[in-house]
């Protein structure tokens, strides 16, 4: 293990099994125990990698009530990885509450460097990427409105996630909120087979996907005002 660090937050491939680093590989192999998000998810990656550490689950339906005996563990000498289904727990994922209670707790905690669907997206999408927000995802009824006017003073340019069912939703909203010119690039599939990034106005990029079919994670770049 590395030095006397307890929790370690570990990113997962966010689709291609090959975008995990070595070091990575090496700490889920040497914990005590795996919290992942899904175990069936995961348990794809860690057979591929000949990971046998045993794994529990831990996602954002019992982050609440499992965080405390968690760190009663790490406390006891216990080491931890945690792991999401893709990309960098923390970041529109289970982590955060487990951060900063450890933190808290001054349990030493160490986030290794790896993939996370935002970064792709944001340097391939042309839009500027020296000043950026990542706003995740929208709040999906309270609140929705309130944010979305508030975004469409924002200059800098904006970073959201998106699912299939609600991409049409959000770029006519857009179109409302911010007009039809401003530009967009919305990647899905990241690393994966199909993996697509449409660019150009919101009117042009709601037109495209109103005309194929949406499925996949979404990442959508929005330019600033």
């Amino acid at each position: 293990m590395e030095g006397d660090t307890r929790l370690y937050l570990v990113p997962t491939p966010i689709g291609n099994l090959g975008d995990i680093t070595y070091r990575a590989v090496n700490v889920l192999k040497s914990v005590d125990k795996i919290l992942a998000e899904d175990t069936r998810t995961s348990g794809v990656l860690l057979k591929h990698y000949e990971i046998s550490t045993p794994t529990e689950s831990f996602h954002a339906f019992n982050e609440h009530k499992r965080t405390e005996a968690i760190i009663e563990r790490l406390q006891h000498g216990e080491t931890l990885a945690l792991i999401t289904d893709a990309g960098t727990p923390g970041i529109s994922d289970p982590g955060f509450m487990l951060a900063r209670a450890a933190a808290a707790a001054g349990i030493k905690i160490e986030s290794l460097p790896g993939a996370t669907a935002f970064v792709p997206a944001l340097v391939k999408s042309g839009l500027p990427s020296d000043k950026f927000v990542f706003e995740g995802f929208l709040p999906h009824k309270k609140g929705r409105q309130t944010r979305l006017k508030l975004l469409a003073e924002e200059e800098r340019t904006i970073v959201f996630y998106e699912s299939p069912h609600r991409l049409i939703k959000t770029l006519t909203q857009f179109i409302e909120f911010m007009g039809e010119e401003r530009k967009v690039s919305v990647s899905r599939e990241l690393t994966k087979k199909f993996e697509e990034t449409v660019t150009g106005s919101i009117a042009e990029v709601l037109d495209h996907f109103q005309n194929h079919t949406v499925k996949g994670e979404f990442v959508v770049i929005l330019e600033g005002k």
